[in-house]
């Protein structure tokens, strides 16, 4: 049913509780599990404090995705995209042909139009498959 899982990750909370729905899915399905970051470029004029925003602090995020999975017998791969997440998130979906997103419910972004749009709720609005976001 679900081939192909996409899980974009930051350093939320969320993300974190997330990832034992995305360990039963992957194992239930036996799916390939696709790990996403994305690295905002922060507004020209703005020092951004913004951890998402560094390459380093990306890969090693991934890096340590990977390792919680592989813990858990999952094999995954790993991309890191540049980009605005939620856009970055549905281009990367549709380019890997996954099935499903799984989410937390609110990760570190919000959109530039306000508190009230969240990246997860963009993604929800743009998603190419179902996304499950998980609370």
């Amino acid at each position: 049913m679900f081939k192909t899982v996409l899980f974009p990750i930051d350093q939320s909370r969320e993300t974190r509780e997330a990832a034992d729905v995305v360990t039963n899915v992957v194992k239930k399905y036996s799916s390939r599990l696709v790990l996403l970051s994305v690295v905002e470029e922060p507004p020209p004029d703005a020092p951004s404090a913004d951890p998402m925003v560094s390459p380093e602090v990306v890969a090693k995020l991934l890096e340590n995705a990977q390792s919680l999975f592989s813990g858990q017998g999952i094999q995954s791969e790993t991309l890191e995209r540049k980009g605005k997440p939620a856009f970055t998130i549905c281009d990367v979906a549709d380019e890997i042909g996954a099935d499903l997103i799984i989410m937390g419910c609110r990760g570190l972004g919000l959109t530039e139009e306000g508190a009230d749009d969240s990246v997860t709720t963009r993604v929800i609005n743009l998603s190419p498959c179902p996304v499950l976001i998980v609370p």
